[in-house]
């Protein structure tokens, strides 16, 4: 299984009442890669997870993860998958650790296996102090920071990141971003990071830009500069993006 990619996604399209959201996407993620995921609203971005995550199926096209068909086995497939949304996921209400036992459970952990995996996860991010403490009380940048560590509590071999900073401080951004960047380096997680900000993407390993669902570069940041003959990640981003 070593030479098994940990996300496969090809020829991906998907239509919504007629209007075409993506159109025979094609991408791939080897581990611990980190893939910058970079469209204005409405590129297909939100579909494209959707489809990832298992919650639509794509009109045509295939997803393996870990080598598993999405659309075949579903369970096998998803049990690789850690997903930070773009709506906040957490209960308010209940404590830090009643919110991480829900998924733990849910993964059929069991607690001898899944309480020192919390408390690790959640020293990592300077967060283990908050362990009892309902959701409800802590910050923004501090929720995402647990809702990442929940994403990765059964050692998934792939993390979607779907616009997972939006709201948050400048401060809290740049924190979750070298989170994730730190994680990829140490348990090799490939990350897929969709933004549409463009300076999350500047320490992608390759940046993918969507527009109006189709694929308008895939690359290194430098490949993407070079090619589209700017200065700035943000003067290629619009230079793509413009019609």
């Amino acid at each position: 299984m070593s030479h098994v990619l940990p996300l496969q996604a090809q020829s991906l399209s998907k239509a919504y009442q007629g209007h075409v959201a993506l159109r025979e996407l094609s991408l791939s993620l080897a581990a611990g890669e980190r893939v910058a995921l970079l469209g204005p609203n409405g590129a297909g971005k939100s579909t494209l997870m959707q489809l990832l995550t298992g919650l639509f199926a794509p009109d045509s096209g295939s997803i393996h993860i870990m080598g598993h068909d999405l659309r075949t086995a579903a369970p096998r497939a998803l049990a690789h998958l850690g997903v930070v949304f773009q709506q906040p996921a957490l209960d308010l209400d209940l404590s830090v650790q009643a919110n991480l036992h829900f998924h733990t459970d849910l993964h059929g952990m069991p607690r001898a296996v899944a309480n020192p995996r919390i408390h690790e996860g959640l020293e990592r991010q300077g967060l283990l102090e908050h362990l009892h403490r309902p959701c409800r009380a802590l910050s923004g940048g501090n929720r995402r920071k647990i809702e990442l560590v929940r994403a990765l509590l059964h050692r998934p071999a792939v993390l979607l990141m779907d616009e997972a900073t939006v709201g948050l401080d400048p401060a809290s951004r740049v924190q979750l971003l070298q989170a994730v960047h730190a994680l990829q380096k140490e348990q090799g997680v490939a990350t897929l990071w969709a933004t549409h900000l463009v300076e999350e993407v500047e320490q992608a390993d390759r940046v993918v830009v969507l527009h109006k669902g189709l694929m308008r570069h895939e690359g290194r940041v430098a490949d993407l500069l070079q090619d589209t003959q700017k200065t700035s990640v943000q003067a290629a981003f619009m230079s793509l993006t413009r019609s």
